[in-house]
């Protein structure tokens, strides 16, 4: 089998060696440019670089005319003889570097055209910036704030909304379900780094397209494509990668491998990482070092002194993560994709429930999440052109996908371990479609449907005699949430200088959750409840650009989020001392927004982006104290708490204001920076104003980059403001244990920064070392929010081999 294999790979190799070929990079990276169309004056002929950058012109005439176009690079042409077997370079064209976008309408657009910011973040500047999880991947694009709460954790907050306010997609397939909550979330590690091919996040609403949950932003992963060959030889590539990180001690490997002939295709990618505990820097608050922590004995648990305080203990887990695809090309225009995803983690402890004391003596003895698992299977049926006077292009996606997760913590010096299993099916298909209405203006439209499971048990285990007897689960047993939605969008385009953009969506959404298994705990006037619901959404912007220098959109928006089990249905401890129950009365919040942006390109020598926006959250749904049969305290988990509800409880209203500037000093030489400034407040029913929990500090970077041909270097500071007491939402003023404290001993969020040093070296085409070192000067700092400290001094190594 081994000798067929490389007898095929030689033969491919023969054959691509003997023929008309013409091998297209960058200039500036030698990278190859995949997808680059060529063509000869009449387009009676035409071909397209694969994905290494090579393209056939056997089908040329010697002194034919050929054009080559590639819409982030600028167009050039060349007599067939003069290029044959030989390699070119397009210049890029900077302004267009990240043009194209996909999750604006789920079919391709320049990003000149949408009125809303989008963030493009490639598969170059993934493996530049080695982010350890995607979560990491995120707050390298510099406007998404990630908290953590544990290491096997990140929860993102764009525009002062997070979690169940923010839509997550990968490869077009939400990935919310029906129990994302408004606490911090760790759904966003279960996607590999390695295999994102691109990642768009679509800052302020996207519910005309993808309907509840998307208020704040939509963060969409794209993982690569299966290569077809497109002629009778095989086409293979693959890369090997390992990566070493001194601060926790990473240990990663990383296979994939692509096998393509001329009408499959298939990727196989598969990747383990494990952690050790986490290292915290040496310099800064005292309040954030570990000291002691608990150790379990033949069932015996001790409070033992830390060795090293500054590790955090405990902290360490594993992961892998396997990516199945399958592409089949029937036609030039006709697609069919087929993904099999599968993420899982070990077992890992919920870091910032271990630090919390309870008088003088640690309150946990053990408080972990139990292996996070994630499988999803996607079948996308796409075509891109048609005579059909209902469509042009169309795209059809169905999916399913498992959702499990668990939580076991047990209190120190206690033998009763609690134990609550949840797990979500998930059905879902979509039908996408895109018309051409004469050469102005083009159509989106498309239906959805929605269908989640949540199965939830819960137990409680004494280990010393091993005995489990039923608990109250986390949620209703049973329950299911369901989602149908139609959607238009109209794109009018009346000269090359103004876009306007609008849509409008209408979404209903149903649940239905029994309570008859839980109420044998908690006594509930009701046994089940039912939420049936409508909503409308909307949006229009303008994109207007009246000359090379000069951008401005503006963008109006409206969007909402449905509730959903974990809204109507959860009991968990939400804070020591308080539970929060079931809340079968409840109706959607909905956002209003506006955003205002300009750019400025002088000569592609200094580019300055600017944004303001606006957005008005009612009926917000926030965590009150609730009274239960009249009760306002109850016995949970053998402990009296008081009692809580998520309601409709309040209004938000948030605003901000982001810079980016770029400066080219020269083609090798750029300054790259950007700010973020986060503001307002959230209005109770009672007509008390607080601040917003998710509200992220003042917070921003700046890069000097230097790049050639083979080396890459950036040299950047990451910094963070401060946030007061009194700056800190009510329920962060009550988690004393995961901030610092002030001179008031109040807790408070202090600023911090760190100076970072990143260099990738590329030995060949087929080898390649990349090497950073994060926070140099050693830093102690948590993130706003985060219940974990940040990473001290960190050298990160990764070698990359090409197959």
């Amino acid at each position: 089998m081994r000798f067929l294999f490389l007898i095929s790979v030689f033969l491919f190799i023969f054959a691509k060696g003997h023929s008309q070929n013409i091998k297209i990079l960058e200039p500036s990276t030698n990278l190859p440019i995949a997808g680059a169309a060529i063509y000869n004056a009449s387009k009676s002929k035409s071909t397209m670089s694969d994905i290494d950058g090579v393209a056939n012109l056997s089908q040329f005439t010697s002194d034919e005319v050929l054009f080559i176009e590639h819409l982030l690079y600028i167009s050039s042409s060349y007599v067939a003889a003069d290029i044959a077997n030989k390699t070119i370079y397009l210049r890029p064209n900077i302004e267009g570097l990240d043009e194209v976008v996909v999750s604006a309408s789920k079919f391709q657009q320049s990003k000149r055209d949408i009125p809303q910011k989008i963030i493009n973040i490639n598969a170059k500047s993934i493996a530049f910036s080695n982010p350890q999880t995607s979560a990491d991947l995120l707050e390298n694009s510099g406007n998404v704030f990630i908290q953590k709460s544990q290491m096997g954790g990140g929860s993102p907050m764009i525009r002062g909304l997070s979690t169940n306010r923010l839509l997550m997609t990968v490869d077009g397939v939400r990935m919310n379900n029906a129990i994302f909550r408004g606490g911090n979330l760790q759904n966003v590690i279960s996607i590999d780094p390695f295999t994102v091919q691109n990642t768009e996040v679509t800052l302020g609403a996207g519910s005309v397209v993808y309907g509840s949950d998307a208020i704040g932003g939509v963060m969409s992963f794209y993982t690569q494509t299966p290569q077809l060959s497109y002629s009778d030889s095989l086409y293979f590539k693959g890369h090997v990668v390992g990566r070493y990180t001194t601060a926790n001690k990473e240990k990663t490997g990383h296979l994939d491998f692509n096998l393509g002939i001329k009408k499959w295709a298939f990727l196989t990618s598969l990747s383990y990482t494990d952690f050790d505990d986490l290292r915290m820097g040496s310099h800064g608050p005292t309040d954030y070092i570990r000291p002691e922590y608990v150790q379990t004995s033949d069932g015996v648990d001790k409070v033992v002194p830390n060795p090293d305080p500054l590790i955090q203990i405990p902290t360490g887990y594993d992961q892998i993560n396997f990516l199945q695809k399958i592409r089949y090309e029937p036609k030039e225009d006709w697609s069919f994709d087929l993904g099999l995803y599968y993420t899982t983690t070990s077992e890992y402890s919920r870091y910032d429930r271990l630090i919390r004391y309870k008088k003088d003596t640690l309150r946990s003895a053990e408080w972990n999440y139990g292996p996070q698992r994630w499988f999803m299977g996607n079948l996308q049926v796409t075509k891109l052109s048609s005579n059909s006077n209902l469509y042009d292009k169309i795209q059809s996606t169905v999916a399913y996908q498992n959702f499990q997760e668990s939580r076991m913590d047990r209190d120190f010096n206690n033998t009763k371990r609690n134990i609550r299993e949840e797990a979500v099916d998930a059905l879902s298909f979509n039908l996408d479609l895109e018309k051409q209405l004469g050469k102005r203006m083009e159509f989106f439209y498309g239906l959805e449907y929605i269908y989640n499971q949540v199965l939830s048990t819960g137990m409680q285990e004494d280990i010393q005699t091993g005995i489990s007897v039923p608990t109250v689960s986390r949620y209703p047993n049973g329950s299911d949430w369901q989602s149908m939605a139609a959607y238009t969008s109209l794109k009018f385009k009346p000269n090359p200088k103004f876009v306007l953009q609008t849509g409008i969506r209408y979404n209903h959404v149903m649940i239905h959750a029994d309570f008859k298994e839980n109420n044998d705990y908690l006594k509930l006037p009701f046994t089940t409840t039912k939420i049936n619901t409508g909503a409308f959404t909307g949006t229009a912007g303008v994109n207007w650009n009246p000359n090379q220098t000069l951008n401005m959109r503006l963008n109006v928006s409206s969007a909402f989020r449905a509730p959903n089990i974990d809204d109507i249905g959860k009991v968990f401890d939400s804070e020591p001392g308080a539970v929060v129950v079931p809340n079968d009365d409840l109706k959607p919040e909905y956002a209003y927004g506006l955003e205002y942006g300009v750019k400025l390109n002088f000569e592609n020598v200094f580019i300055l982006d600017m944004a303001t926006y606006y957005t008005h959250l009612d009926n917000t749904l926030v965590r009150r104290d609730f009274e239960l049969n009249g009760a306002s305290e109850i016995i949970y988990d053998g402990e009296m708490s008081t009692v809580q509800a998520i309601q409709n409880a309040a209004e938000s209203r948030i605003y901000g204001f982001e810079v980016g500037m770029q400066v080219n000093f020269t083609k090798a030489l750029k300054l790259k920076s950007h700010y973020n400034i986060i503001g307002g407040e959230e209005e109770g029913n009672d007509g008390e104003k607080k601040p917003l929990r998710h509200a992220a500090p003042q917070f921003g970077a700046t890069h000097l980059i230097w790049q050639n041909n083979k080396f890459h270097i950036d040299g950047f500071v990451k910094y963070n403001a401060e946030l007061s007491y009194n700056q800190l939402a009510p329920s962060e003023q009550n988690k004393d244990y995961i901030y610092a404290l002030d001179a008031n001993s109040n807790p408070y969020s202090p600023s911090w920064y760190t100076l970072n040093l990143r260099t990738q070296y590329e030995f060949s085409d087929a080898l390649s070392l990349t090497a950073s070192l994060e926070n140099i000067t050693d830093q102690r700092y948590r993130p706003y929010s985060s219940g974990i400290a940040a990473p001290g001094r960190n050298l990160i190594v990764a070698i990359k081999y090409t197959l």
